[in-house]
């Protein structure tokens, strides 16, 4: 088996004035496509061929090939991750009653649930991904370098990710250069939170997720 680039639901330039066209463009024709094709050369010839990504990516943790893999394992994922979570900003719509209650259970509030995951997003030192996660079937907040997830193990930041946000300069730096927090703050402006509510309902009663 080997993995795939998945099919974008929308168009390079549809997150404009969030996300520039060329921005997007880059990024997944350039920087996906290139994970997508270096973790299908890792493991290629392997018994990982016939694995999930979820499985490759924890056994990245404990391989001969850890860097390679990890990198390029986790580059694919994230990523994956990434574009299902964003909406045409034309077509975004509030959290729904149901998600807006639950993140105030975990965060006291929602305010308070953004400026946390915000800070993790700001705060993260060179490249890396915030995370909304799914720990111990409660909603928690980390962040991780390079293309590391919460799925491996050992890192610090362990959980099931329902929502994540690409700090990699990659990411945002054509359109706002050293303004991380410019991006960040425009992130929230395209949230797909139908989507991060159905990642959400599909983990909480999961065992996998505490």
């Amino acid at each position: 088996m080997s993995f795939k680039l998945p099919k974008l639901l929308y168009s390079y330039k549809d997150f404009e004035p969030y996300i520039d066209r060329k921005t997007m463009e880059i990024h997944y024709e350039k920087h996906h496509a290139s994970y997508t094709n270096n973790l299908n050369k890792c493991i290629s010839g392997t018994e990982m061929e016939n694995f999930s990504i979820e499985k490759i990516m924890k056994k990245s943790c404990c391989c001969t090939k850890t860097t390679t893999l990890r990198n390029n394992s986790g580059g694919f994922y994230n990523h994956n991750l990434f574009w299902e979570i964003l909406i045409p900003n034309y077509d975004y719509t509030d959290p729904s009653h149901f998600m807006t209650n639950a993140i105030v259970k975990d965060f006291n509030s929602f305010e308070s649930f953004k400026n946390q995951f915000s800070a993790a997003a700001i705060n993260r030192f060179g490249s890396g991904w915030a995370w909304l996660c799914i720990k111990e079937k409660k909603l928690a907040i980390c962040s991780t370098q390079n293309q590391d997830n919460p799925i491996m193990s050992g890192i610090g930041c362990e959980g099931y990710p329902i929502l994540g946000l690409d700090v990699w300069e990659h990411a945002y730096y054509l359109q706002y250069q050293n303004r991380r927090s410019d991006y960040v703050s425009s992130f929230w402006k395209i949230i797909n939170w139908k989507k991060v509510e159905e990642n959400y309902k599909k983990l909480i009663n999961n065992s996998c997720s505490g």
